[in-house]
Order: structure tokens, then sequence, then C-alpha cells
């Protein structure tokens, strides 16, 4: 079930010749904290071989509307591996998100974000917090497939599938396996959003059983995140879908310690992106002070995807030993716990004095060059379900009263469907409604076969073409059906 990482290195040698990789560095303060990172791999002996790109405002501007021009995929389809500074996207519509675009164009399903402290040198509440937040990176409501559908209503579309859902939630296993981990826990919101989240929440449960050797827990999102922001040392590896992970590692990040020293990896088959967490702080812009530990330890994650370990094991070491030594930015500076208070360039050059040193408090990393390459799953395709169709929900903008409404609905009644329900966001309000009850003028309306009556799309042609002439303004539809018997839909709260 799983394959190893195409293009990744051999653990079992040090490159001996320089990677390609593809550099971007972004803006705001993007390239400074780039410089200072690169200076510091060059430093330690990385053998990097770089092609630089331009993302981001510039590119926007320009009128790429996703932030990257066309040439720069060929860079990133050569080196297979990115190295990205923060950007800023211009204020106003029409500009999509270059993050997304990336991940989902180059297949980038997993994002991984590691979440420990360095107490007492950097200040925390939880000394003790050794958190990795795998997220899903391609689907759920980053999918971006909005709507306006009536003067009152938008809708976001909340994409989940069992093979990215599967893909994902392997790779926490695997992640866990790979790195001596003991547990996995998934947080949904299975309670409330029972088929989408139900079926991460399914698959967790099928996957986990093998991997026996790993505990495995579910919690609902809500408590999962009171306790992460409360008990994190409790938690190990923790897989949600991508909304909640992009939040709860963002939240992780700053209780260990402070966003700014967060590295993430965006993982995929072939190919990979490494970046700091934070955005680009453009206030902080040209000054000299922002802090680079973000995006070079996401160097370091890069430096082990390439086969490059001992190179990342300096590097890591020397910016504890750093970090240990007080020597800080702005950002973590406490009079104390810190000696020195530096910029970003004065940063990078106390880590690169430290190269070969290793920290004496904080415990030292070392990075195992001699086993196999961390695998990334593979998936088997279900056989398909028994589907059939039995109804359709209609959606309806209207301002008329709810019995007006359900009353011309009936046109769309026929020897084959009934109307059996009318919701206005998702709280059925007929039949049987209350009157308290506030309405926008946004409705669903059920039409479902009759009994012993076989529905089809005929069926719903014919349900439209009366609406349409009794004056009803349909605005969407959506098909009903059975997957295997099962209702391959939600039956609206209330019911």
């Amino acid at each position: 079930m799983v394959a190893e990482l195409k293009g990744a290195t051999s653990r079992g040698f040090e490159r001996s010749v320089a990677t390609p990789i593809t550099v971007a560095y972004g803006d705001g303060i993007g390239p400074e904290i780039m410089s200072a990172s690169l200076s510091v791999l060059r430093a330690a002996g990385a053998k990097l071989e770089i092609e630089t790109i331009d993302i981001g405002e510039k590119m926007y501007l320009s009128g790429h509307s996703s932030g990257i021009a066309p040439d720069a995929w060929e860079s990133l389809r050569r080196t297979r591996v990115f190295y990205k500074a923060p950007i800023t996207t211009p204020q106003g519509g029409g500009f999509k998100s270059l993050n997304v675009t990336v991940r989902k164009t180059l297949g980038l399903f997993a994002n991984v974000r590691p979440c420990s402290t360095n107490a007492p040198f950097v200040a925390t509440r939880h000394p003790n917090m050794n958190v990795v937040i795998v997220r899903e990176n391609e689907e759920d409501l980053y999918a971006g497939i909005e709507h306006r559908q009536t003067d009152d209503v938008y809708q976001c579309l909340k994409i989940v599938s069992r093979p990215g859902t599967e893909k994902i939630i392997r790779y926490a296993f695997e992640y866990a396996r790979f790195h001596g981990r003991q547990k996995v826990s998934c947080f949904t919101k299975d309670n409330i959003m029972k088929l989408t989240d139900g079926l991460f929440h399914t698959v967790f449960d099928e996957v986990a059983q093998e991997y026996p050797e790993i505990k495995s827990e579910h919690y609902i999102v809500d408590i999962g995140a009171a306790k992460l922001a409360d008990s994190p040392e409790v938690f190990d590896v923790i897989v949600m879908p991508n909304l909640y992970g992009d939040i709860l590692s963002d939240v992780a990040a700053q209780i260990a310690g402070s966003v700014g020293l967060a590295p993430s990896a965006n993982i995929g088959d072939g190919f990979a992106m490494f970046e700091a967490i934070h955005g680009s702080a453009p206030r902080r812009a040209a000054q000299d002070i922002a802090n680079p530990s973000g995006l070079l330890l996401a160097g370091v994650m890069m430096l082990t995807h390439i086969g490059q370990h001992h190179v990342a094991e300096l590097v890591h070491n020397a910016w504890l030993k750093t970090i240990e030594d007080g020597i800080h930015t702005y950002d973590i500076y406490n009079e104390h716990t810190s000696s020195q208070r530096v910029g970003t360039s004065a940063f990078a050059q106390s880590v690169i004095s430290r190269i070969g040193e290793r920290p004496s408090i904080l415990p030292p990393v070392a990075y195992e060059s001699d086993i196999r390459p961390m695998t990334i799953p593979t998936i088997n395709r279900r056989r398909p379900a028994h589907k059939e169709l039995v109804g359709v929900d209609v959606f309806v903008h209207s301002t008329l009263e709810i019995d007006d409404l359900a009353h011309r609905l009936k046109a769309g009644e026929n020897a084959r469907s009934e109307l059996t329900m009318i919701s206005n966001r998702g709280l059925k309000v007929w039949p049987n409604g209350h009157p308290e009850t506030f309405c926008t003028d946004h409705w669903r309306c059920r039409f479902m076969a009759r009994q012993s009556e076989k529905f089809d799309k005929q069926t719903i042609l014919a349900i439209l073409l009366s609406l349409n002439d009794a004056g009803i303004d349909f605005i969407k539809t959506e098909h009903l059906y059975t997957f295997d018997g099962e209702p391959g839909f939600s039956m609206g709260q209330g019911q």
C-alpha cells in the first residue's frame, strides 16, 4: 500500500553532486529571510544547483492571476523541489492563492508541520510539546468552488474524496512509523458533517487497523482543538482535513513558541515544496529584523528530503545552539532568557559561526543516512458501488412565504415524484415547520420518487420544466443517489 517517493535520494549515502532546486525569494520579508537561509545552508556545505523564479505580487500585478508565470512551471518540473519564501497577494478580487495552485497542480497532497518547543530559551507554557500536524492539502473547502446564488446566500462546496482522504491518512501513519512516533490522532466534525467529515473519520479507522503498533484516536475538532491548546504534550501526530489543519497548525506553532519558528513541507508523489508557515509581513520588510528561522528549518526539511542528511544535521544543531545561546530576533527576544537581540543577517551569521557545534541543554538532532527513504502511500480503488437515482434537491431563489412557496412548488410533482421537504439553511421548514424560524431567500426543495416508482433524469427534467412554467426561479440541482442502498445525501436538520 505504499511506494517510495519518486525523485527522493537514497538515504544510504550523501549526494556528491549538486541537487537542482527551484528557489523563489517572494515578497515582503521574503528576500531577506531567503538570502539569510541560503547563506546558512551554503556555509554548512549544502550542494545545491539553484534555479530562481519570480512569484507573488510582481506576477499578480503583471497579469498572472495565480501569481506564477507559465515558464516557472518548467523550472519546477525540472527540479521537482521548490524552496519558497512567503509572498504578498494584492488586495481585491480576481487573485488566486499561489500556494493552493502549486499544491494542487503538483499533487502536493500532504502538508507536514512540526511544532516543537525550545524551552526554556523560547517562551512557552508547554515545554514538553512535540507535535506534528499532517494536513490534507488539496481538498475540503480549499477546493475553492464558490457561488453567489441569491441576494442573501453565498455557497462554498466542501469536497472530500475517499482517495484523497486515504492518501493523507496513510501518509500520517507512515510518517509516524518512519519517525518512531507512537500515536496518530484524527480531528473531524463528523457529528455535524456526517458524510464529508464522516468519510474522513471512517477511513481513519479503517487505515489505523493496518498499523496495530501505533495508537490511534479520534476527536471532534472543537474539543480536540481545546485539548491541543491546553495540553499539547498528549499529542504526537495529528491528521486533519485541510481547513482544520491550516488553522490548528498555526495555533500549535504559536503555543510552541512562535509562528516565526515553524517550517512546513508539502509532499507529493515526486514533487515537494518547503516554506515557512508565516506570511510575507510587508510592514517588516527591508528592515533586517525578520526571523529567518521558519524558512531555515524548512530548508533543513528540504535537505533531508534530497538526501543531504549530514548538512541538515549541521544546520539544525547550529540553529539549536544559537537559540540556546540566547541569540534571538525581536519576535522571540526576552530579557530573561535572551542574551542578544539581533537582526536577520546577524542571526544567520550567528548560526553559521556555530556550524559543527551541538546544543548542550536542548536535545541535539541526528538525521540518519543509512535507512531507506520514507515511503508515501498508494491506494487501491474500491469497486464501484451500485448507484441508484432516487430524487433531486432543487435549490430555489424566492421571497415567498413558505406556504405560498410550497403551493407553487407542487407544480413540480408528477406521477413519479412528489415534494417531500423544503429546508432553509439546512433546517427543514416544511412540512410542519415552526413560525419562529428565520429564513433567507434560499430554499432547498426535495422531490423524491413516489413509492414503487422509478426515478430517472427524465423525471428531473419534467420537474424543472414544470417549475419553470410555474415561475419558480431554480438556481441549482443536486441529484440524490443511494450507493449500495445507503443514502448518499444528508436528510436535513429537523427531520
